[in-house]
């Protein structure tokens, strides 16, 4: 992909001092699921007619591969065990998945015994978890022994929640140091512990996935780059070019724009930022997260 296909493509402005494309975009943030299985699925729900509908690899390349995405991280929803391993399946034989971070509840006396199982195949990256389950769970033993163990199997953790979390996160680092945080969905908007946000960003474990950028204002949602452009920039400064990492939250992130509007906001911010922050931004920052594999 060159300059002019990933400028045009995300509806850009070829300006003349533009940087060239990157080299690749992996998208760390989608989900994958299917309600026409037997079982069905527990997320989301039938009401929803945007997201209940199957959302598989084909489906996502079809989207994303014209825009110069080359690969995904896929986020597991589901909180049923066994769609950690329909989620790996899938991997298996859909080279545009990179890696799997699977949902597995931390802090109960099953949690060894599955993430083992699970983290066997070396296209699990990790777990995810909330700003509640860490809010409950950061004073217990259990839950942080468990937390040592995902960092000893070298493996991350995504967190999802608004800014609440900042204050227990800023705790989960000081006592699991060498454990990988991805903060799901940031900007968040405020009120927020600025104290605790600014430390985050200091630590280097600690990583800023900005997947959480449109925002719905009085029932319109703006795709202008100047509606975002400052908490972008705040997120720039505090984590800095090595930590922010490019997630898209698709197929949620349709309940707000098109995929390739969501992508265009982003793309046009950190194309001003220089070639080597966005291919950063698109891929290097998340592969040092995941460790991910590359698999095209």
């Amino acid at each position: 992909m060159n300059r002019r296909t990933f400028l045009a493509g995300t509806g850009s402005l070829l300006l003349a001092d533009a940087p060239p494309a990157p080299s690749r975009i992996i998208d760390a943030h989608t989900h994958f699921y299917d309600p026409t299985r037997p079982q069905g699925v527990p997320w989301p729900g039938k009401s929803n007619a945007i997201l209940y509908k199957p959302t598989l690899p084909e489906r996502f390349g079809r989207l994303t591969a014209p825009l110069g995405v080359t690969g995904t991280m896929v986020i597991e929803a589901s909180n049923w065990v066994e769609d950690n391993q329909w989620l790996l399946d899938l991997a298996r034989d859909n080279p545009v998945i990179v890696g799997v971070t699977g949902n597995l509840d931390a802090g109960i006396p099953e949690f060894k015994e599955r993430l083992e199982r699970f983290a066997k195949n070396p296209l699990f990256r990790g777990i995810r978890s909330s700003s509640g389950k860490l809010s409950k769970s950061i004073g217990d033993a259990h839950f942080l022994s468990d937390m040592e163990r995902l960092a000893g199997l070298d493996l991350e953790l995504d967190i999802g929640g608004g800014p609440e979390m900042f204050p227990g996160l800023v705790r989960l680092n000081d006592r699991v140091p060498g454990l990988r945080i991805v903060i799901n969905h940031l900007p968040f908007d405020p009120p927020r512990d600025e104290q605790a946000f600014r430390e985050l960003g200091k630590r280097p474990a600690v990583y800023a996935k900005v997947s959480g950028v449109l925002r719905r204002k009085d029932g319109v949602v703006s795709t202008e780059l100047s509606s975002y452009r400052a908490p972008l920039e705040e997120l720039w400064e505090v984590f800095g070019p090595d930590r922010v990492i490019y997630g898209s939250n698709w197929p949620v992130s349709d309940m707000f724009a098109p995929y390739p509007d969501v992508l265009r906001v982003v793309a046009g911010f950190f194309a001003a930022k220089g070639q080597p922050a966005m291919e950063k931004y698109f891929w290097k920052n998340s592969l040092a997260a995941y460790k991910w594999i590359g698999r095209t």
